[in-house]
C-alpha cells in the first residue's frame, strides 16, 4: 500500500503491523540520556540516515523551535493492604476527580467494594472506596498527613508500561529533565533523550525551546482492537498551550523556522489547537484527536519520536506525518539495524 493510495476508509489495523523481536524492546534507560541512537528520516525522499541523539543539533538550524511536553509522571502505582485483613491490594491512579478524590484501577477488584478501606506505606496514605464506575474502575477518597502529592512521591511507584519488566532503579529516569506539571500516567518518552547541557547548547545555537502540557493517560497503551482503523475511539487527555508558546510558534513560522514537536503528545497538542481553533493562541481543554494517514498537518514541520508498538495509534500518527511507506520501511530498517524500541528505546527525527 503506497502513500498515494492509502485511503482512510480502507485502512486496516494490520496495515500497521511489523515483526519485532522481543530482545529489541528496551528494558532499561541508556546512560547518558542522549547516548541513544537517532534515526533521521527524510519524509520527502524516504531516505534514512543513522546518528546519535547527542548530534541532534547538527540536523537543526538557527530559528527552529522545539516544542516539548513538560508534563510530569505521577508515581501512580500504589501497593498496600486492606485494613482489617492485611490482604494485598494494588491501586493505579488514573484521573483526579477532586481534592484527594481519584478514579483508580484496582487489583484484585473483588476486594475493593464501596466503603472498603486500604492503607499504603505503613499508613502514610489511606484510602476508602466510594463507588464503582463504568468499566469497573473505582472512585477512591484518600487521606494523609500534609500534602497528598508529597505523600504520593514517597509511597508510589512509577507506572511503567506493561512491556517493561525490569525494575527501574532511579524514578527520575522515567521523567524528562524539564518535567514539572504533575499529572501524567506515562512519560512523554521522546523527551527522555534530552539532557540539561544539551538544551543549553541548542539555545546557544539559536534553536529555541517552548513548552506545552499534555497529561498522558493510560489510554496511550490501549491497543487498537477494531479491524477498521476509523472505528477506533481515542481516549481524551487534558492539554494546555501557553500564550508564550503560541507566540514563539508564530514567530518561528514568520521567520522561516521549523516547528518541531518533541513527541506525539506535543504533536497532538499543537495539531488539536490548529485543527479546532485555527490560529495559535493560548488554549486549554481536552483532546481526543486521532491522527492517521490522510490527516493534513496544520502546525508542525518536524517530529522527534521513539519507535512505537505495532498496530498502535502512535505508529499511525507517524505514518500520517512521514508517509505510510516511508514509515513502514524505516521501521523495517530499525529492526534490521537492531535499534532499541519503545519507552526506553532509541529516537527518530522526521523532517
Amino acid at each position: 500500500m503506497s502513500n498515494s493510495d492509502i485511503k482512510a476508509e480502507q485502512m486496516r489495523r494490520s496495515d500497521f503491523f511489523y515483526e519485532l523481536p522481543q530482545e529489541l524492546i528496551a528494558q532499561t534507560p541508556i546512560e547518558p540520556r542522549n547516548a541513544s541512537r537517532l534515526m533521521c528520516l527524510d519524509r520527502t525522499s524516504g531516505n534514512v540516515a543513522h546518528d546519535h541523539f547527542y548530534n541532534l543539533c547538527s540536523h537543526l538550524k538557527k530559528g527552529d523551535l522545539l516544542v516539548m511536553n513538560d508534563s510530569r509522571v505521577l508515581p501512580a502505582r500504589l501497593y498496600g493492604e486492606k485494613e482489617g485483613t492485611g490482604s494485598f491490594i494494588e491501586f493505579l491512579l488514573l484521573e483526579q476527580k477532586g481534592d484527594k478524590l481519584w478514579e483508580i484501577l484496582v487489583r484484585p477488584g473483588k476486594k475493593a467494594k464501596p466503603s472498603t478501606k486500604f492503607s499504603f506505606g505503613g499508613g502514610r496514605l489511606k484510602a476508602e472506596i466510594l463507588e464503582t464506575v463504568e468499566g469497573g474502575n473505582r472512585i477512591a477518597k484518600f487521606e494523609c498527613e500534609g500534602n497528598f502529592f508529597t505523600a504520593l512521591e514517597d509511597v508510589g511507584q512509577m507506572p511503567l508500561p506493561p512491556y517493561i519488566t525490569e525494575k527501574l532503579e532511579d524514578k527520575e529516569r522515567y521523567q524528562t529533565v524539564y518535567s514539572h506539571e504533575l499529572g501524567s500516567a506515562a512519560a512523554p518518552t521522546a523527551g527522555l533523550h534530552f539532557t540539561e547541557e544539551m538544551l543549553d547548547k541548542l539555545r546557544l545555537d539559536g534553536i529555541n525551546t517552548a513548552f506545552v502540557t499534555l497529561h498522558v493517560g493510560l489510554g496511550t497503551f490501549r491497543p487498537v482492537k477494531e479491524d477498521k482503523v476509523l472505528d477506533h475511539k481515542m481516549h481524551s487527555e487534558h492539554y494546555y498551550l501557553p500564550k508564550e508558546t503560541a507566540e514563539l510558534i508564530k514567530k518561528a513560522k514568520a521567520e522561516g523556522g521549523r516547528v518541531i514537536a518533541v513527541g506525539t503528545t506535543s504533536c497532538r497538542t499543537l495539531e488539536s489547537v490548529g485543527t479546532f481553533f485555527g490560529d495559535m493562541d493560548e488554549h486549554e481543554g481536552y483532546t481526543d484527536i486521532f491522527i492517521y494517514p490522510g490527516y493534513r498537518f496544520k502546525v508542525i514541520d518536524g517530529l522527534i519520536t521513539n519507535f512505537h508498538l505495532p498496530e498502535s495509534t502512535l505508529i499511525m500518527l507517524v505514518s500520517a506525518f512521514a508517509g505510510y511507506e516511508n514509515t513502514m520501511n524505516a521501521y523495517k530498517i530499525a529492526v534490521e539495524e537492531k535499534y532499541r524500541f519503545f519507552s526506553f528505546g532509541d529516537a527518530m527525527l522526521i523532517l
